[in-house]
Formats: structure tokens, sequence, C-alpha cells
């Protein structure tokens, strides 16, 4: 079976040989030092080229760094093609002059792709390939302010007939043949990703596997037959399906909908500016279509048995439109981003249908215990279902499993980069040039005073930013440092606005006496786990040093205490973290890097991708238990035959829906006489003991069944219990002073929305609350006041054993610790117990049907007394159309119950 891995971009892309291709080269012919030597900064509006990442001509924004000659070791990375050397020859050219032999093959090293951003496709070896332009059109005008909908259908009519010039070092005349391609590893993408699979498959722990994904270029200037040949290529080659989107719908799916609404949104940057295009909705059918077009691509080779596993939040939309075709797939995400609050997150105006196309898997997968709480919390405030610790349960029974399951590093692959001669060498040069030196390592702006003498800040800012207002802030705030402290001798921030080579990059991880990391929302920062790994002293005698990690991150619930813990905000904070960091004494940071070690060797790459196919297989195998479709149809001869031949039984029977029609909870009709009887025909069977469950309150059921005496009753949904046999006698399993003191400050919390729900009102009962809007004036308004409604009383009362669950037209609030399968645990107890005290035989048959969501703890309850070995013959029957953990279901609805019941008095 093969398991599909879904992802953005593929691991490769397309590179084209070109007769511009030493002219673009020879534009590269030295490292770009200007990047770190030149104090002006470039500034552009954004827009004026809104397919940045496929624009390679464009060069990043003079940014100010290093203005000595010893900043000028950092050198940009290159990357080998996979099947030529024109990529090699290429970086020859682009050498300096001075250029030792030594360091010839750190140039020709193949670029560790983690080190991008982990959601970024920026990829500097673009400046090294040939790849055809974009033919996106502009969108429309993203000031809301001046948008005008027939103006804009205008601008882009006329730019469908001219389409946009995008200046390129490559001609538009260039010519795509099957003769003049080759397949090279993309600098873009999710490395830590492609890093863990590939560690996986030399392993053999992964057998068949096929990459989804885009080739991270601009695909519409090539023709059918030539996208056919690089697929088959790909496919052959590379284990690769690439996914073909015409240039514009990537453009308004990645450029404008991902990295415009999605991402800021989920780093909690609300773009709350009338300027802002996400209040535009023109990108959202983009996002739909390249969701789309991955589907149709997934769903043309799925076979039967194979598993698909689908990443980020690039594809949210796909997991549900998988779902709609392949029923039975085993569907897995993992979002690798953090992913915000309830609060944040439903300002999205797409927030339901991405919530549903997330819940279309059988497993969700997120970094830390945070984010999945926040996913939980969304699906139950903005969609009103039910989700628990472990899952969110969907109206048709399924239930979607949300774990947590961190990635990790691949020790083994970092041990062998390690070991190059170039990473030794880097080393020394590093360590020779900053001689007594403290050397920090970050990625973020810092300002101190301490130190300044004797500390050097190496400022790595990736090329995947396009956020020049953000780089000028940051190349003044460089500047201004450098011209406060800096001396003839010393400077204290070199600021690298590129991408370092992968071997420096190990060097400087190995040298520094401090990682400051102070992003502002991450998902796991791999760099972290890096520069732990590298501080074991292998290479330098700079070991065991400590990590200066935002609070934000999720790599802090990972480490804790043992890394300095910062708000990044708190300017003053970091400044004392990094003194502590640098003061700390050696019995200390031994301490705290043997504990963050130790987490680095446990959590790597290689248990998060074992564990999370682990965890989708149990899901998996969840679901397709629970399946209704697969679910028998109840034998009624068989349960007849048991039943007779069984010497103890216990009957456990739902009401409404079950033995009788549903009714509201306002009008109580009783059962039928030809149900009494039938009831009352079992019960005199001394082998019979019978129980009847709802949610009714227990002076409602003794009504009811005033005409069945000695029929056992559960009321409340498990709250409260009479035996069968009793009178009038009532045993609480609720606590009622608890639930006393919790009712004061839930009704008034239910009673606001009630008074903004015309037509909705408060059914109190003994153990619980009912917001129930069944006669509501307004629907829609209804169902989004008792979202909220739950999830306020679920925050709230999380530490009081109290939650609200969605029901059909309304919520409950009741104890967490309670339900049907309470009850029956303690009535299959007090039988067992009266079986010993009276010497009658043990329980060997059990009985239950029912129909509802809270029927299911029940069912789960019986079917674990049937694999336990503990009861001989359990039969469990549902009614509804839902997923269910019930043995068997009967589809003559409640006709068919009281018929088998009747079958079953009959027998003697």
């Amino acid at each position: 079976m093969t398991l599909f891995i879904v992802s953005l971009f593929l691991p490769y892309t397309v590179n084209f040989s070109s007769k511009y291709a030493s002219a673009a080269a020879s534009q590269q012919t030295t490292p770009p030092e200007s990047d770190v030597t030149t104090p002006a900064v470039g500034r552009h509006d954004p827009e004026d080229n809104p397919f940045s990442i496929w624009q390679a001509a464009r060069s990043m924004p003079k940014t100010p760094g290093a203005t000595t000659s010893l900043e000028n070791i950092f050198q940009p990375h290159v990357d080998r093609s996979l099947s030529s050397n024109l990529s090699f020859k290429l970086r020859k050219l682009s050498l300096s002059a001075n250029t030792s032999a030594s360091n010839l093959s750190t140039k020709s090293m193949l670029r560790d792709p983690h080190l991008m951003p982990l959601h970024s496709p920026a990829d500097v070896n673009a400046l090294y390939r040939n790849q055809p332009m974009s033919k996106a059109l502009a969108a429309p005008p993203h000031d809301v302010r001046h948008y005008n909908t027939q103006a804009a259908n205008v601008f882009n009519t006329e730019l469908a007939r001219a389409p946009r010039q995008i200046q390129s070092r490559v001609s538009s005349n260039e010519k795509y043949t099957e003769d003049n391609y080759t397949i090279e590893h993309a600098g873009q993408g999710n490395g830590g990703l492609y890093h863990v699979i590939d560690a996986v498959s030399d392993a053999g722990i992964l057998g068949d596997k096929s990459w989804i994904g885009l080739l991270g270029m601009p695909t519409d200037s090539l023709d059918d037959n030539l996208k056919s040949v690089i697929a088959e290529n790909l496919q052959d080659e590379h284990h690769c399906l690439p996914v073909y989107v015409p240039d514009g719908d990537f453009d308004g799916h990645y450029e404008h909908f991902c990295k415009t609404i999605l991402w800021p949104i989920f780093h909690y940057q609300i773009p709350d500016h009338p300027k802002s295009k996400a209040y535009l909705d023109h990108s959202w059918i983009y996002y739909v279509k390249v969701n789309q077009a991955f589907a149709s691509r997934i769903i043309k080779n799925y076979k039967k048995g194979d598993t698909i596993w689908i990443h980020d939040y690039h594809l949210m939309l796909l997991p549900q439109m998988l779902r709609d075709k392949l029923p039975d797939a085993k569907i897995g995400f993992f979002m690798h981003t953090a992913f915000p609050s309830s609060e944040v997150f439903r300002v999205l105006a797409t927030r339901v249908e991405l919530c549903e196309g997330l819940l279309g898997t059988n497993m969700i997968g997120f970094q830390i215990d945070e984010y999945a709480q926040h996913f939980l919390q969304t699906c139950s405030r903005i969609l009103n279902v039910e989700a628990n610790a472990d899952g969110v349960f969907l109206e048709d029974g399924r239930f979607v499993h949300v774990v947590t399951t961190p990635i990790g590093i691949n020790p083994k692959n970092l041990d062998k980069m390690r070991a190059l001669p170039e990473v030794t060498d880097w080393t020394t040069q590093i360590a020779e040039r900053y001689a007594g030196k403290r050397i920090i390592v970050s990625r973020d702006k810092l300002e101190s005073i301490h130190f300044a003498k004797d500390t050097v800040l190496i400022q790595i800012a990736t090329s995947g930013c396009e956020d020049n207002d953000i780089a000028a802030k940051v190349a003044d705030v460089v500047t201004r440092i450098n011209g406060t402290w800096s001396t003839l001798a010393h400077q204290p921030v070199v600021y690298l606005r590129q991408d370092i080579d992968h071997s420096q990059y190990l060097a400087l991880l190995g040298v520094a006496e401090c990682l400051l990391v102070t992003c502002l929302r991450e998902g796991m920062n791999l760099a972290v786990h890096e520069y732990i790994y590298c501080q074991d002293g292998r290479l330098t005698n700079r070991k065991y040093n400590s990590v200066v990690l935002s609070e934000f991150t999720g790599s802090a619930s990972l480490f804790g205490k043992n890394a300095l813990l910062v708000n990044p905000w708190h300017h003053r904070a970091c400044a004392d973290a990094i003194k502590q960091a640098l003061t700390m004494c050696d019995a200390d940071k031994k301490t705290r890097w043997d504990n963050m070690y130790d987490v680095v060797m446990k959590q790597d790459g290689t248990k998060w991708f074992n564990v999370s196919m682990q965890q989708l297989d149990h899901a998996w195998t969840h679901h397709s238990d629970r399946d209704v479709a697969k679910v028998p149809r109840l034998s009624v001869p068989d349960l007849v035959l048991r039943y007779g031949n069984s010497k103890r039984r216990l009957i456990i029977l739902d009401y409404e829906g079950t033995l009788v029609s549903s009714t509201t909870q306002k009008i109580m009709f009783p059962p039928p006489k030809r149900l009494t009887d039938i009831l009352d025909d079992l019960m005199e069977d001394p082998k019979n003991t019978v129980y009847v469950m709802s949610s009714r309150m227990p002076e409602e059921l003794e009504q009811l069944f005033k005409l069945v005496p000695g029929i056992g009753l559960i009321a409340e949904d498990g709250a409260f219990i009479r035996e069968a046999g009793a009178a009038d006698e009532w045993l609480e399993l609720a606590d009622l002073d608890h639930v006393s003191k919790w009712k004061e400050g839930i009704r008034d919390m239910l009673k606001y929305s009630t008074d903004r729900v015309e037509g909705s009102l408060i059914q109190e009962r003994h153990s619980s609350l009912v917001f129930d809007y069944t006669d509501a004036d307004d629907m829609v308004s209804a169902v989004k006041h008792a979202a909220e409604c739950a999830n306020h009383i679920n925050e709230a009362c999380a530490n009081q054993q109290v939650q609200a669950l969605p029901i059909d037209n309304g919520i409950s609030v009741s104890g967490s610790d309670l339900n049907k399968s309470t009850a029956a645990a303690m009535i299959d107890e007090n039988l067992r117990k009266q079986s010993v005290d009276e010497g009658e035989p043990d329980l060997d048959f059990l009985l239950v049907i029912g129909d509802s969501r809270e029927d299911e703890y029940v069912f789960e309850w019986a079917q674990e007394q049937k694999n336990q070995g503990i009861v001989e013959n359990v039969f469990t029957v549902t009614l509804g159309s839902r997923n269910t953990s019930a043995g068997a279901t009967l589809t003559q609805g409640v006709t068919g119950v009281v018929s088998a019941l009747k079958k079953l008095a009959a027998t003697a």
C-alpha cells in the first residue's frame, strides 16, 4: 500500500537549460556583499510584484550589516542539480576569484532545505535557475475604500488581452522542451518534513510512498506534452506526482489567501487596516480551486488501502473533498504551524468551511497541546459540535481524533553533515575570526548594552521574508546599534539578509554561546533542536550553552524551564535572559543542556513519523469499526436463540426514539399498551432484569411507567437510578450539592442567551440545565448563541467537572463525570453482588438498544464487557443512521424494536 505525502510543494523542482543562463550567472559572480555592507535600504511597494516567489530576478533590499572584512566570510548557499552539472557550472562562475579550493566543496554542497522557513516558499536557488515567468493576472485593487467590482472586472479583461510584463533576466521567448530540463532539489517548502521522510525511508520504516504537490514554479508556459513528460520523470525517478494549476490560481491561493489572510491570522496578526487585502474574498475561490486540483490528483491515483497524509494550512479544504469521494479512505492531517485561539480564528469569513474541511480527516495532528486545544475549542464554538480532549464528535457519528505529536530533527543526518570537513573548517574560521568574543546567533532583532564590547550578535534574516517595512526597521536598529558601539576592531551586530551555507550554519550552532529565538508566534522551531544537538562539544570546546526562547513558540512547551523562556514583547526581560545565558555557571548549563538534549533525542523526526502513523491507523480503525454502513443488521433469530439459552439477562432500552417515537421534552405521551404488555411479559421471567433509560427527570419517568411497576429506570442520562423491583427509591449518582452551586452561575449565562433568542427557554432538571431553542424565531441566531454559550461554559467551568454539550435544538449543561454508561456499570455491579449473595448464575446475556448520541456511551461499555469476556452474549443495537459503536442495526425503527422484544418475551 502507498503512503501519499501531500504538501503544497514537492521536494523537487525543474530547471531548464538556456542560452541566457550564463548571462544570468554572470550577474551573480560574487556573493551579494551589498546585502551585508551597504547601509542603504531598498524600499518598494510589495504590491509592485505579487509573484515574488517566482520572480528570481528581483534582488532583496539592501541592508546594513557587517562593515568589516571579518564578516565577509559568510556566503550564500547554492544548490546542486540532481541530473545535470548545469547548476554546478553556474556556481563555479558565481564564486569569487579568491575562493579557496577548500571552500569550493562547500559551495557545491546540497543546501539543507529545512533552513528555509517551514512555511515560506522563498527559494534563493531560483536565482540560478531558468524557469518560466508567471502569467498570473494582477489581483483586484487591495484598498477596500476604492474597490469597485465592475472596474476590477474591466481591468482584468484588459489584462487578459495583454498579460502583465514582469522584468526577468530570462527572455520571455524562451522555449521549454523535454530536451533541456533537469530535476533539482527544491529549496522551498517544508524541509523538516522532507528530512523526516528521507530518514524513515533510508531506515526501511517507510516503504512505498508518493509525494503530491506543486513544482513551485509557473507552469502555464509549458505545453501539455512537456507537463506529462516531467510528471512521468518525477514519478518514475523521485516518487512524486506533480499537481499542475494555472499560474493565476496559485498566485491567488498562495500569495493572496495563504500569505495575506491565513498566515497572519494563524500567528495572531489580525489584518484590521482598511488597506488590508484580507477584507476581500477574491482569493478564496483560488484557495478552493487549488485544493480541488490536489483532490483530483489524489483521487485519480488512489487505491483501496492507501494512506493519505496531508500537511499544513495551505490544504485545509482537501480532507473533506477527499472524504466526499473516498468515504473509506485513511486520511490524516498535520498542522505544522501554530493554530490560533477561537477568538482570533473566528474573524475569518470562511471559518466554517475551513473547519469543516479539516474534519474530513480521521486524525488531525498538532505540534503542541495548546494548538490542539485551540482547534477543539474553535470547532465547538463555530460548528456547535461536541468536542472533548480526544477529538470532535460529528453529527453523522464520525469521531475525528485530535492528537499532539511534535516534529523533531534527524540526528543521524545531522551527524553526517557535521562530519563533513567543511563544517570543521568553518568552525575553526569563525572561532578564529571572533576570538575573545561571545557569539549569539539569532533570528530577531536585539537591543542591549550588556557585554557590548565583547559580544557579537549574528542575525540571520532568511530571504523568505518579503515584508520590506520590517526589513527597513530592522536595518535602522542594526545601524543605530553599530553606530553606537562599533570600534575599528569590533562590530556588535552582524546582520545577514541572506541564506548562509549549511556548513556555516552548523558551524555557527557549534561555536555560539547563546541561541536567541524571539518569534512572536511559531509552530515548532527546529533550529533550537539543532543548536542543542550541536552543543555537544564534538567540534569545539564551547559546549552546553543556553537557549533564549520565546514562550510563544511550540518548542517552549517541549523544553520548558530548561530553556530561558522570555516574552519577546518584553525587551528588558530578553536582555536579562541573554545576560543570564552568558553568565551562567558551567554546572547549570550542563544540567539544562542534558535535559534538553534528552528531549531532542526522544522527540526526533523518526519518532514523530512512527507515532503519527500509529495514531492515524488507530483513528482509521476506530472510524471503520463505527461506520454504520459496515455494521450488520440485527439477526433476530440469533438474538432469540442466545436469549433462550442464557441463564441471567440484563436488558437496557432507550425510551424516546427507541421504544416510542421521539417527542419534545414538553410533551409526555405514555407508552402504548402493547409496549407495556411486552415489558410486563419480559419482567415476569425471573432471569430478566429490565431498565429503561431517558433524559427525562425521575418524576416524569415514574409518571410514564406507573403502569409497569417494578421496571428499572435510569433518569437524566444516568444521574439517577431506580432499581428494578424498587418502589419509589432513587439512587443519586450526581452530587446535587455540587450541582446546585454551579447552577447559580450557569443559569445566568443561559439567561443571557435566552434574552437574545426569541422563543428559547431554559429547562431546569435536577442535575442539569438545558438551553432549548426548538421554538426560536431565528434558528441561525439561535445556533450561533448556543455555540457561543457552550464555549463560554466549557472555558469557565472546565475545572468544576461541568460541560455543555450540543443536543437537538439546544445545549445541555451537566456534570462531565456522569453519563448513561455510569448508571449501566453500577447496575451491572449490583447485579453481580446480588448473584453472589443469593447464589444465582452470573450475567451471561446483555442487550442494549438505543438511537441517540448519549446511548453510544452504553454501547461502548457493553462492547467492552464482550471484548473482555465478562459477558458471553452481548447485543448492542442502534436505530440511527449515524456512525456507531453498536454491534448491529435495526432498520425498522421503533416497530422493529417492539417486534424483537415481543419475540423475546414469547420465548420460554
